[in-house]
This record gives C-alpha cells, sequence and structure tokens, in this order.
C-alpha cells in the first residue's frame, strides 16, 4: 500500500527511489520512533482528537512490534524511510484505522524527534564511557604520585614532574570532553513534536503532554526552528570531535613513550602487533590506528556544517544526510574511547628510565634560578641568565648536573655579574635533585604528591556526582 498516494499517478524510478531512502540509516530510530508515535497516539487520543479505541489498537500495534523488533518491517528500498515502513506495519496490522496515527504530526517533525531521542542516549552512553575511563586514570594516578617523569614543552625535556601528574592532564582534559557533551545534552533535550510540517497544526495537541511523554525537558518554542535545526546534531560532532582530539593526544604520546629512543613504557602485547618481514618489531599499530581514526569525526563535522549552511528555512531534504555523519562520528569516536582507555590501563612504565629522563638534560634548571631568586632575592632575569650561562657552559664541557656545584655556580655568577652568589652545596643539590624538585611544586595543580592527590580527590567528586 502507498501510504502518499493520490498526489501523483506513478512512481518514482527504481534509482529516484533507492537515491531517496534514508532506510539502512534510520534503522538506530526504530525504538525512538515506537516512542514518538507511542506519545503522539497516547497524546490524541487523550485529548479526544482520534477514536479511543483505534488509539489503542495502534498502541497495542506498536507494542507488538517493539516486542518482534526491528526485523518485523520491510525494510527494503521501496520506503523512503523508516517512519514509513512502521506506519506501513501498524497499516498491515490494523488497517486503515493506522492513519489515525499520522495525525497533526508530519515526518518533519517526527524525524527530528527521533534523532533528538535517540541522541540524548547516545550522549549519555559516551558520557558513562568517559567517566569510565576517568576512574581508570585516576586508579593509574594513585599508584604513580611518586614515580617520576618528564614532561616536555616543544617535544623538548622541560622540567621533572610525575606520571601521576601527567594522566591527570588527561583526567582533566576527558573531564571537559564530558562536561561539553553534558552541556551539548541540554539543547538536544527539546521537544520539537508538535511542529508538524512546519507551522504547527489545526488540531488541538497538547505539547506539553508529548514532552512529558517523551521524557523531554521543554518544547521547542518555534515550530519552524523546530524541523528545520541540526545546530544539536552539529554541536554533538564538535564534542566528539574534540573527545577525538583527546583520545588523539593520548594514542600520539602512547607511541612516542613506547619507542626506543624514549623507552619510557611498554605496550601491551594485546595491543601490538610485530612487522611482517622484520621479526624483532613490536610496533604501536592501535595506537597509530587511534590516532589516525581520531580525525574521522573532523571530517563529519565539516560536512555537516556544510549541509545545514545555506539553506533556507524550514525543512529540506538535504537534513537527511546529516544523520549519517552524526551516526558514523558518534560510533567512530566511541570505537576509539574503549580502544584507548584499554591501551593506557595496560601499559607498563618503565620507571627507571623515566627517572633518568625526569633529572637529564639540566630539566632541573628552573629550579636552580628559582632558588637564586627565593633565597638571594635575585631578580629572576638575573638569575635565569646566570643559570642560562652554566647550562651552556656545562654542554660545551662536556658535563652534567652532577658536575655541578656550588663553586661552579660561583664562577659563572662572577662572569655574569661580577660577584659569587654563594647558594651553598646544600642548595644547589636540592635545586638539581629532580624528586626535590617535583615536591617542591605543592601549588594547586602543580606536580608534588600532595597537589597530585588533591587533583584526584576534586576529580572523584565529579565522577561521584552523579
Amino acid at each position: 500500500m502507498d501510504l502518499r498516494a493520490g498526489r501523483f499517478d506513478g512512481q518514482m524510478t527504481d534509482d529516484a527511489a533507492k537515491f531517496s531512502t534514508s532506510i539502512n540509516d534510520d534503522k538506530r530510530l526504530f525504538y525512538a520512533d515506537i516512542k514518538c508515535n507511542r506519545a503522539h497516539t497516547t497524546m490524541l487520543m487523550e485529548e479526544g482528537i482520534i477514536p479511543e479505541d483505534s488509539a489503542k489498537k495502534i498502541l497495542n500495534a506498536l507494542e507488538q512490534l517493539e516486542k518482534e523488533g526491528i526485523n518485523a518491517l520491510d525494510l527494503s528500498s521501496k520506503f523512503e524511510d523508516i517512519h514509513m515502513s512502521l506506519e506501513d506495519y501498524v497499516t498491515n496490522l490494523i488497517g486503515p484505522e493506522a492513519g489515525f496515527m499520522h495525525t497533526a504530526k508530519s515526518r518533519n517533525d517526527q524525524v527530528c524527534t527521533d534523532i533528538r531521542i535517540t541522541l540524548k542516549d547516545e550522549i549519555q552512553d559516551t558520557i558513562l564511557k568517559i567517566k569510565s575511563f576517568i576512574a581508570t586514570i585516576v586508579e593509574m594516578a594513585k599508584e604513580n604520585t611518586h614515580t617520576l617523569f618528564i614532561a616536555y614543552t616543544h617535544l623538548q625535556h622541560a622540567q621533572p614532574t610525575t606520571f601521576a601528574h601527567h594522566l591527570m592532564a588527561y583526567a582533566n582534559e576527558l573531564r571537559r570532553d564530558c562536561e561539553r557533551l553534558m552541556d551539548t545534552y541540554k539543547r538536544v533535550d527539546i521537544n520539537p513534536l508538535g511542529s508538524a510540517a512546519l507551522t504547527t497544526t489545526g488540531f488541538p495537541i497538547n505539547r506539553d503532554r508529548t514532552t512529558e511523554l517523551l521524557g523531554f525537558s521543554k518544547t521547542m518554542d518555534n515550530s519552524i526552528d523546530g524541523v528545520s535545526s541540526r545546530d544539536f546534531a552539529a554541536e554533538a560532532v564538535f564534542d566528539y570531535a574534540m573527545l577525538s582530539t583527546t583520545l588523539g593526544k593520548i594514542a600520539d604520546e602512547i607511541v612516542i613513550w613506547s619507542s626506543y629512543e624514549f623507552g619510557m613504557i611498554e605496550c601491551s602485547n594485546q595491543y601490538s602487533s610485530t612487522s611482517s618481514i622484520m621479526p624483532q618489531k613490536k610496533n604501536p599499530d592501535i595506537a597509530e590506528l587511534s590516532r589516525g581514526k581520531s580525525t574521522i569525526a573532523y571530517g563529519e563535522l565539516m560536512t555537516i556544517l556544510a549541509m545545514i549552511k545555506g539553506i533556507p528555512h524550514s525543512y529540506n531534504r538535504d537534513l537527511q544526510e546529516v544523520t549519517p555523519h552524526l551516526w558514523n562520528a558518534i560510533d567512530n569516536t566511541n570505537e576509539i574511547l574503549g580502544i584507548v582507555h584499554g591501551m593506557l590501563s595496560t601499559i607498563t612504565i618503565n620507571k627507571d628510565r623515566t627517572e633518568e629522563l625526569a633529572g637529564a638534560n639540566f630539566a632541573t634548571a628552573t629550579e636552580l634560578a628559582d632558588v637564586m631568586v627565593r633565597n638571594k632575592k635575585l631578580p629572576f632575569r638575573t638569575a635565569h641568565k646566570i643559570v642560562g650561562r652554566i647550562v651552556s657552559d656545562a654542554v660545551a664541557e662536556g658535563i652534567n648536573t652532577n658536575n655541578i656545584d656550588n663553586d661552579y655556580v660561583n664562577k659563572v655568577s662572577m662572569e655574569v655579574m661580577g660577584e659569587p652568589i654563594d647558594l651553598g652545596e646544600e642548595l644547589v643539590r636540592q635545586a638539581l635533585d629532580p624528586l626535590k624538585n617535583v615536591k617542591s611544586r605543592t601549588v594547586k595543580g602543580g606536580c608534588a604528591p600532595i597537589a597530585v592527590e588533591e587533583s584526584i580527590k576534586i576529580m572523584e567528586e565529579f565522577l561521584n556526582n552523579e
């Protein structure tokens, strides 16, 4: 039965029908579409707009379909979308009375509603996955508050830190990714149902009732906006793209840290492979693929933005093409999220190597300058100049921090400012000790164990705040 027969005598060509169908991409909307039709039919019955007997038949048919599952529908390309397929199912079951289900409703507002219902579930699912990853990172951090690590800027040795401190950077980035999704959820959680094609309807429907039945927080205020807006989809994909950025960065560092030159970690065999020709190789393939796949959401975002730019109000068929890109961005990012979670949680830290790097290459030089400022009231720029000269002279002479003592500091300070600074052996030794460097960074957000423990506590409060 052609549910829209009447306007045209003929049918679309087969290739045109296939070109216009969204049936495969709509499978994700199956349960949302049942929920949408159930709420709308219930409201129509309660308001006395359609016969109660007919409404109950429709509701029973929808209940039966929900039990049977999506395979009970005809998913061939003869139907443009899942909404028509679902209506065809109900029609075949109860006859023409199924047509009451579409009273005061258009596919325009129905598809928008379905997408929002489904996207709400998707966002909540991703939020739970992110929180699970953060919880894993927090547990790893607790075990590594005293594990020396080297922090980088420009991928060059910067200052000593701890592995826990670095892990908590991941946790805080992921928290913001989570909070972005939580904020976007508010703009997804608005009900467009009742907008009909674009101007609502002459039937006295109760939109607040369908909003209640569908579990939305509020009703959309403008019906044109209700059927034409897809900014919520673009915003959600932006959030997933940002989450992908965080995950890609973690994957990138796993690739770098696991290299022979860095030797800071070893990837689990579960997330590695070997070469087809070089038997000695252990390649971080899964980290590399995660890094590569993290760009996919960017492309989906640009595609959606290009689609929704420059089309007039209100509904245009172009909007049908938004949802496949929305779902792909979500699926791809969730897949990376699971992989990176598992991969990071199973790495082995080479603590001897990370401790060695934390004290190498004059990474503690900044603290030596700070000691001069704190203990000798020297302007920081002067202290910076002295320490910079100490490092350049030491590099030229082929010596490291173990060879720098109070006499060496005095020699350079004489050259720079004409007098010895005379910090004393103990202060010089403490300043150049990576562990003491780390423990001195007790400022909120710092790398000292006590500061990291505070950061962990704050993160646990976030995770426990449902």
